[in-house]
């Protein structure tokens, strides 16, 4: 038997100031498209912006459903339309933010396991990694360079 263990490496920012500008674009566009959301259940209203290879944006955002699962989170909503509107285009970065209803969320929000799953696939067809940029709705931003930081195993299209 021997231990392991697994190190998660991102970079916290804890100003707009210190990141650039394409990565604040980014996370302005996930903010707006928290505007969007149906999150009539949970009040937890999630915004996703997409940033693709050829310069294009494409945002998303949660939308519940009284049968919870029927629901879908806003980074797959930003993801599979990106996909589909500039497909054969690879994904450069992604940012989620949230906000609620009920409370002031000031510390970044991940993504879920079954996103995180769709972005280690969005990663291998882009064969690049993933920016992904995490943020509530105030404070600090959390920024990881590849899928592989937030999902350290990961489940890949070679094992099928």
């Amino acid at each position: 038997m021997r231990k392991q263990q697994f190190i998660c490496p991102y970079t916290v920012y804890d100003s707009f100031d210190e990141m650039e500008s394409q990565d604040v674009e980014l996370l302005r566009r996930a903010h707006e498209a928290t505007h969007n959301s149906y999150a009539p259940y949970s009040k937890f209203h999630v915004g996703a912006a997409v940033r693709m290879a050829n310069g294009e944006f494409v945002t998303g955002c949660n939308i519940e459903n009284a049968a919870y699962p029927s629901g879908l989170c806003a980074e797959r909503v930003a993801l599979f339309a990106a996909q589909a509107k500039f497909p054969g285009v690879p994904v450069e970065a992604l940012a989620v933010v949230a906000h609620s209803e009920t409370k002031t969320i000031d510390e970044p929000v991940a993504p879920c396991g079954a996103c995180r799953q769709v972005m280690v696939e969005v990663e291998q067809v882009s064969k690049r990694p993933l920016r992904v940029l995490c943020q509530g709705e105030t404070g600090p931003v959390m920024a990881f360079d590849g899928i592989q930081s937030l999902m350290p195993f990961i489940f890949l299209d070679k094992f099928l």
